[in-house]
C-alpha cells in the first residue's frame, strides 16, 4: 500500500511538471505574436504618416512656384539639423532603470505647457493651407483654425505669433479646437475695461454713420460715438467723419448689452480747458469779444467765446422788436459782443449785441411833445393794448381804453392787427424812463361833448343792450355813450329778478333820458317810464277788501304762495291765509277767490287771503280811493273810483274794467 502511493505522487509531479512547461511555452509565444503584431502596427501607422507628409507637401510644392519650392527645400535643407525619432520602446528595454525612465518622463512634459480651457494664449503658425491654419501650442496636438478668421490680416505667414482662444482641449476626435477670433475678442475687451479704468486715448476706424451718431471700430469691437460727443460744437453733417481715424477716449460700457462708448469731444475740452481758464480769468463787465454764432433757439444765442459759452437773449440782440434771433444773426458768424454779467464761478456769462449801438431813444427828435401826432407801425398786439414802432427801438403803447370813446369791454385785437400802419396821439412821454403812451379815439371828436344837447333829461331814444349785471342792463345810445337802465326801471308790473328774463344782448330797447351826468360820463335811462304807471288803475281795482280770482302759481316752502291776479297781477298769499273751508290748504295750480287784505302801491305789494272768504278776521277799514290822474287819461272819462263802503265781495267797475284793458293792451305791446 505505501508503494502504490509512492508511485501515484510520482506520476502526479510529473503530470504537473509536464502542464507548467507546457503553459510556458505558451505564454511565450503569446508575447512574441503580440510583439510581432505591435511591432507590424506600428510600422503600417508610420508609413501612413509618412505618406499623409509626402502627400501634403507634394501639393505645397506644386502650388508655389519652382524656383521658391527649391529654394524652401535648400533652406530647409541647410538649415534644420538632422533629427532622429526618439525610440521610447527602445529606450525602455535598453536597460534603463525605472528611475531614468521616469526622469525621462518628466523632461518630456516639462516640454508641453500646462493650458486650460477658456482662456487666451499664444501660438504659432505651422502651417497654412487655402482653408486652414495649424497653430502649435506647445500642447500633445495642433490646432486647426479657420482661414476666414484672418482676413483682417491678409499678410499671415507661418512662424507668426498669433492670439488663440481654447474652445476645447480634445473633440471627440481627440482634436485640440481653438478660435482666433474669441481671443480677438476676449482681448479686445480685456484693453477697452483696461482704457476705461486708465483713461487712456485710443485711436479707431469709423465705420459708418448711425441714429444719432458714429459706428467706430475699436480693437475688433464696433463703439458708439453720440454726435453729441464729436466735437465742442454741434455737428450737423456726420458723414465728414466717415473712413477716418481718430483719437477717443472711452466713457461707458455697458457689459450687458456690450456697449461700448468713445468721445472725441473730451479730448478737445481738455485741451480747452486750460484756454478756458485763461478766458474767465480775464473777464470783466463791459469787456468787448469776438465770438462764434453756436447754436441759435428761440429765446437766444449762445456764443461760442473761444472755449467758453455765453448767452445773447433775444431781447438784447436789437433795440427793435426781434420774433426770432434767425432775424439777426445766422450760425458760424463772427460777431463783436459785450459781456453785460456773469455769475460768481463764471460759468454763466451774459452777452449783449445791442449794447454797442446808441439807443434809439437818445436819437428821437426832441421835437416831439405830448398832443403831437405820430406814424408807426403794430409790432405787438395784446388783450391790454398794442405796441407801435414809430421808430427803430422807439415804441409806445395804445391802451385798449384809448382806442375808442366806448365804455363796454373790448379787445385791441377789435381794432388792429400786427403789420397795420396807424397814427396817434402822443398822450404821455417820459424820455428818462423812455416810455410812451398813445391814443387814436383823441383823433375822433369826443360824444360827450355836446351830450346836453343830443341826451337831454326826458328825451327817449332807442338804445343797443350791451350787457347785464345784477342791478341792470347797460345800454348803448352810439358809439363812446353808454347808459344804465337800473332793473328796478324795466317793468311797472312784472318783478325781474335778472334782467334776462326781461331782454337779451343785442336787442334794441326803447328809452328814455332820466339823469345826466356829464362830469362823470353817466347816464340813468328807463324803460318803464315809457307807460303809464299801471299801479295807479290798480289802486283802485284791488283796493283791500276787494275779491278776485286767482290761480296759485307758486308755492314757498313755509312761507307764502304766489297767486296770479287779473290783468297779469301777482299777489301774495300768507301760508295761514291758503286754508280752504274744509280744513285743507290750497296748493299750486288751484284756481280759488281770494280777498284783499293789503295794497301798497309803492311797495307794488298785494296780499290777499282765501281764508277771509268764509272766515271773519280783523281787517284794516278800507278808505276812499280816487282814480288817478292817469287812469282818467287812458280812458278820457271820468269814471268815478270804487266807492270804500262797497261791501268786500263788490266787483270793480265797469269803468275800471275797462281803464285796466286798455292798459293791459299797451303794456303787452310794449313788452312786444
Amino acid at each position: 500500500m505505501a508503494e502504490e502511493k509512492t508511485n501515484k505522487e510520482e506520476v502526479s509531479e510529473e503530470a504537473t511538471a509536464k502542464v507548467e512547461e507546457t503553459v510556458e511555452t505558451t505564454v511565450e509565444e503569446t508575447v512574441e505574436a503580440v510583439a510581432e503584431t505591435t511591432e507590424e502596427v506600428v510600422e503600417e501607422a508610420a508609413q501612413v504618416v509618412k505618406e499623409a507628409t509626402e502627400e501634403v507637401v507634394a501639393e505645397k510644392a506644386e502650388e508655389a512656384p519652382v524656383t521658391e519650392k527649391v529654394d524652401v527645400e535648400a533652406e530647409a535643407a541647410a538649415e534644420a539639423p538632422v533629427e532622429k525619432e526618439f525610440d521610447w520602446y527602445a529606450y525602455e528595454n535598453d536597460g534603463h532603470t525605472p528611475a531614468e525612465i521616469a526622469e525621462m518622463n518628466e523632461i518630456y512634459d516639462g516640454t508641453l505647457n500646462s493650458i486650460q480651457e477658456k482662456e487666451v494664449i499664444d501660438g504659432k503658425v505651422i502651417m497654412l493651407t487655402q482653408k486652414e491654419v495649424v497653430v502649435n501650442v506647445n500642447y500633445k496636438s495642433e490646432g486647426v483654425i479657420a482661414i476666414n478668421e484672418f482676413r483682417y490680416n491678409p499678410e499671415l505667414a507661418v512662424g507668426d505669433t498669433v492670439e488663440v482662444f481654447v474652445e476645447q482641449l480634445e473633440d471627440k476626435y481627440g482634436q485640440l479646437v481653438l478660435s482666433h477670433r474669441t481671443a480677438r475678442t476676449h482681448r479686445a475687451w480685456q484693453r477697452v475695461n483696461d482704457v476705461l479704468k486708465t483713461g487712456e486715448i485710443i485711436t479707431g476706424f469709423v465705420k459708418c454713420r448711425t441714429k444719432g451718431g458714429l459706428i467706430v471700430d475699436v480693437f475688433g469691437i464696433e463703439a458708439f460715438l453720440p454726435g453729441s460727443q464729436i466735437d465742442v460744437k454741434p455737428i450737423r453733417d456726420y458723414d465728414q467723419f466717415v473712413g477716418k481715424n481718430m483719437e477717443f477716449k472711452v466713457v461707458k460700457i455697458n457689459h450687458e448689452f456690450k456697449n461700448v462708448v468713445v468721445s472725441h469731444k473730451a479730448l478737445i475740452e481738455a485741451e480747452l480747458e486750460e484756454q478756458k481758464k485763461q478766458i474767465i480769468g480775464g473777464l470783466e463787465k463791459g469787456q468787448i469779444l469776438e465770438g462764434t454764432v453756436k447754436n441759435i433757439t428761440s429765446y437766444g444765442v449762445f456764443i461760442d467765446l473761444g472755449g467758453v459759452d455765453g448767452l445773447i437773449h433775444i431781447t438784447d440782440l436789437s433795440w427793435g422788436r426781434v420774433n426770432h434771433p434767425e432775424e439777426i444773426v445766422t450760425l458760424d458768424e463772427k460777431i463783436n459782443v459785450v459781456i453785460l454779467d456773469f455769475d460768481d464761478n463764471k460759468k454763466r456769462i451774459a452777452l449783449g449785441l445791442k449794447q454797442l449801438q446808441p439807443h434809439p431813444w437818445d436819437a428821437l427828435d426832441d421835437s416831439t411833445n405830448v398832443g403831437d401826432k405820430v406814424k408807426g407801425k403794430v409790432v405787438v398786439i395784446a388783450d391790454y393794448g398794442a405796441f407801435i414802432e414809430i421808430a427803430a427801438g422807439v415804441e409806445g403803447l395804445i391802451h385798449v381804453s384809448e382806442m375808442s370813446w366806448s365804455q363796454h369791454l373790448r379787445t385791441a385785437q377789435d381794432f388792429m392787427k400786427v403789420g397795420d400802419e396807424v397814427e396817434a396821439v402822443v398822450l404821455t412821454l417820459d424820455r428818462e424812463e423812455r416810455k410812451m403812451s398813445l391814443g387814436i379815439k383823441q383823433l375822433m371828436p369826443d360824444p360827450w361833448a355836446d351830450i346836453e344837447t343830443k341826451y337831454p333829461v326826458e328825451s327817449k331814444h332807442n338804445a343797443v343792450i350791451r350787457n347785464f349785471t345784477n342791478f341792470g342792463v347797460f345800454v348803448e345810445l352810439e358809439e363812446g355813450v353808454d347808459g344804465l337802465i337800473h332793473i328796478s326801471d324795466l317793468s311797472w308790473s312784472k318783478k325781474v329778478k335778472h334782467p334776462s328774463e326781461f331782454c337779451k344782448v343785442g336787442d334794441k330797447l326803447d328809452v328814455v333820458v332820466l339823469e345826466l351826468d356829464r362830469d362823470n360820463r353817466r347816464i340813468s335811462l328807463g324803460h318803464k317810464q315809457l307807460e303809464e304807471n299801471p299801479w295807479d288803475v290798480f289802486e283802485t281795482t284791488f283796493a283791500e277788501g276787494s275779491t278776485h280770482q286767482g290761480t296759485i302759481i307758486e308755492e314757498k316752502k313755509d312761507k307764502a304762495a304766489i297767486v296770479s291776479l287779473p290783468y297779469g297781477v301777482e299777489g301774495i298769499c300768507p301760508k295761514k291765509h291758503l286754508r280752504k273751508e274744509d280744513g285743507s290748504n290750497a296748493v299750486a295750480e288751484e284756481t280759488l277767490d281770494f280777498k284783499v287784505i293789503e295794497f301798497n302801491k309803492d311797495a307794488r305789494k298785494i296780499v290777499v287771503s282765501h281764508t277771509r272768504m268764509f272766515e271773519a278776521g280783523e281787517d284794516k277799514p278800507i278808505a276812499k280811493k280816487k282814480p288817478s290822474t292817469g287812469a282818467a287819461k287812458k280812458t278820457g272819462s271820468g269814471n268815478k273810483a270804487v266807492n270804500a263802503n262797497n261791501s268786500s265781495n263788490e266787483k270793480a267797475t265797469l269803468g275800471d274794467l275797462d281803464a285796466l284793458t286798455a292798459l293791459k293792451s299797451e303794456m303787452e305791446k310794449g313788452e312786444k
